[in-house]
């Protein structure tokens, strides 16, 4: 896929190409499939620039690991469809590795009897869109599927159509005297003109300084803590839980047979404490801060601060947790967990993050490019994956009328669809993390009552799971 000898040949000169995507993320892929997939936008000319080696992707793609990767999204009903429909990759991933689950469930931990429990099987959810919530995947399985679509697609079409170069990183993004479309030059000397430039090149993207965007928001002073699991056995209730705790909410969410993957937003210090805890004790820590009072956790904070290896903990967190009701524990709760997998721990911190816009002319921002949500909903690869596919829907139908792909004209039909749904998603991720993260009783309490109100009302369950899922 990458052909050195033809950029040797015209390093001297840009090379034209129709549309030039930064990024190999799950975004800027997903682009680049539906762009060739599509019978509309299939004759443009294309390339895909990704600084980062991606043949750990490709060897994922014929020998993947034993274990679960780390890097884990779940996968919206609407976005399981553009993958299969658009940019064609579904046919492509491991499906043994995914997995789909229909409940979800959150307490607060302030107080587990408020809860919500979002069910796609309860009465008015019997529409085929309506009875899945979402599926859990990984994000290099996405990749992959999507690199083997462009490889599929080069065969019918020429290798030339759709070119993905990988290793190679943008040095400058500038503009010749005369022509506005945007000379992408690479560290190796290449250089690229598009007439569409798309930026899927994450949270620092070279193309949106360049397209002079802002970007606004603030860091949540909190990090995000994830990793891969064994549980005690396999939960054939297919939940995704969480719970929302003050430093922050703790999900638990479902994988094939026993395994799961969990993500721990919390404060900064929690986070460092959460990667340095021993590994036989991690599992521990995590049942108890899915069932135990959170005074409880606090004190198991301090300890472990004092010595991470402190193993006499686990026996004060299974006399703690005997001392609850074992049909609550089964019924309301997840399945223990087992080990949590060597070195699978990692963690990344939590911003929002809002371009002013996501076009200018001849640039486009999808993805991490265009905005960074909290990851309470899981909403962030779904967000980017949405941009794509209404990109991919402008530029459809400014082919169709004979416009120019990298115009304004064009491009505004994709900004004033989702820059406006984007924000205003992100901005009930933003209040829903305020809300829960405190202890102040009053807002407990009335949190607490608007949890168990709206768990009452199956009807209004449904249009929240409708608008979480995409649909």
């Amino acid at each position: 896929m990458l052909f050195s000898a033809r950029m040797l040949a015209t390093a001297a000169r840009p090379i034209l190409q129709d549309v030039v995507i930064v990024g190999g993320g799950p975004a800027g892929l997903s682009l680049m499939a539906a762009l060739k997939n599509s019978p509309k936008t299939q004759h443009l000319s294309c390339t895909l620039i990704e600084g980062l080696d991606l043949a750990p992707v490709k060897q994922f793609a014929q020998t993947p690991p034993e274990n679960y990767t780390n890097r884990i999204v779940s996968l919206t009903p609407k976005l399981v469809q553009f993958m299969q429909e658009k940019s064609g990759s579904w046919q492509f991933l491991h499906t043994d590795r995914i997995k789909f689950y229909d409940n979800m469930i959150a307490y607060d931990g302030q107080d587990s009897l408020a809860r919500i429990h979002f069910d796609s099987s309860s009465p008015g959810s019997t529409s085929p869109e309506q009875l899945l919530i979402a599926a859990m995947c990984e994000i290099v399985n996405v990749q992959q599927s999507l690199l083997q679509k462009i490889d599929d697609l080069n065969e019918e079409f020429g290798e030339e159509d759709a070119v993905v170069v990988d290793k190679l990183r943008v040095a400058e993004i500038s503009r010749q005297e005369g022509l506005d479309w945007p000379v992408v030059t690479l560290d190796s000397g290449v250089s690229y003109q598009a007439r569409l430039l798309v930026g899927a090149d994450g949270q620092n993207s070279p193309v949106r300084k360049y397209a002079e965007i802002e970007s606004r928001g603030w860091s949540y002073d909190r990090f995000g803590v994830v990793g891969t699991l064994k549980l005690q056995f396999e939960d054939y209730r297919d939940v995704a839980w969480q719970r929302f705790l003050t430093t922050g909410p703790l999900a638990i969410l479902p994988l094939a047979g026993d395994n799961a993957t969990f993500v721990w937003s919390c404060t900064p210090e929690l986070a460092e404490l959460l990667l340095k805890v021993d590994d036989a004790i991690f599992p521990h820590l995590l049942n108890a801060a899915m069932t135990l009072d959170e005074t409880d956790l606090k004190y198991y904070y301090q300890a472990l601060e004092k010595n991470p290896l402190d193993a006499s903990l686990v026996e004060d967190m299974a006399w703690r947790t005997l001392k609850m009701d074992e049909r609550d524990l089964d019924e309301n709760f997840p399945v223990p967990v087992m080990e949590v997998t060597p070195k699978s721990r990692a963690r990344f911190p939590l911003k929002y993050l809002q371009a002013d816009t996501y076009i200018a002319p001849r640039v486009a921002l999808v993805g991490d490019a265009a905005h960074t949500v909290h990851p309470l909903a899981g909403q962030g690869l779904n967000m980017g994956q949405t941009d794509v596919a209404l990109l991919l829907e402008a530029l459809e139908t400014g082919v169709d009328r004979g416009q120019d792909i990298g115009s304004t004209l064009v491009l505004e039909k994709y900004n004033a669809t989702a820059w406006p749904a984007n924000h205003a998603l992100m901005g009930v991720c933003d209040k829903l993390h305020k809300v829960f993260s405190t202890d102040f009783a009053p807002l407990v309490l009335a949190r607490g009552l608007g949890l168990k109100t709206l768990n009452a009302f199956d009807s209004v369950k449904n249009l929240m799971m409708l608008g979480v899922n995409g649909r």
